[in-house]
């Protein structure tokens, strides 16, 4: 399972904390097992394979960062969605915005342009192309606008190879 597949699974579990009363914890316990895995992977692929114990942690720390901080993140897609009312965005795409927005803001061996570029392409998978433009716009304003630094561009930080 890639890192892509697993922020997938986490933006699905963000996604279905929008319609329970659960606690992230509560899902956590109820979704991320081998016989959740098995069930939903007869019909969706992206279960067929039971995350590894990294993976696991990841999309754990993504849902409950997601569930702890999700004011301060709908605060942030309500400022820079200008013209849009925060009802009328598509529950999946509000989702995909937190995860990206807590990953930016609290994981700080992700890059934001990685961040981005995936919230993009997941956007384009489960919505109309036009709606992917509408997220790049939003997370790029954000973080042009709050100064949030790339973590590839600190002092120390390992960049990825360029191929020479």
């Amino acid at each position: 399972m890639t890192r892509s597949n697993a922020r997938e699974i986490a933006v699905h579990f963000v996604f279905e904390l929008g319609f329970s009363n659960q606690s992230a914890d509560e899902l956590l316990s109820a979704a991320l097992t081998r016989t959740s895995f098995e069930q939903i992977g007869q019909e969706e692929p992206l279960y067929a394979e039971y995350p590894n114990a990294g993976q696991r942690e990841y999309i754990e720390r993504l849902v409950r960062g997601v569930y702890h901080h999700g004011a301060e993140l709908d605060g942030y897609i309500t400022k820079y969605a200008i013209g849009w009312n925060f009802s009328r965005i598509p529950r999946v795409v509000t989702a995909i915005l937190r995860v990206c927005m807590y990953e930016i803001l609290y994981m700080q061996d992700i890059p934001n342009a990685a961040a981005i570029n995936e919230a993009v392409e997941m956007t384009k998978h489960y919505e109309e192309q036009e709606l992917a433009a509408f997220v790049n716009g939003i997370l790029g304003s954000f973080v042009r606008t709050e100064n949030l630094p790339d973590p590839m561009s600190r002092p120390g930080a390992v960049q990825p190879e360029s191929g020479e």
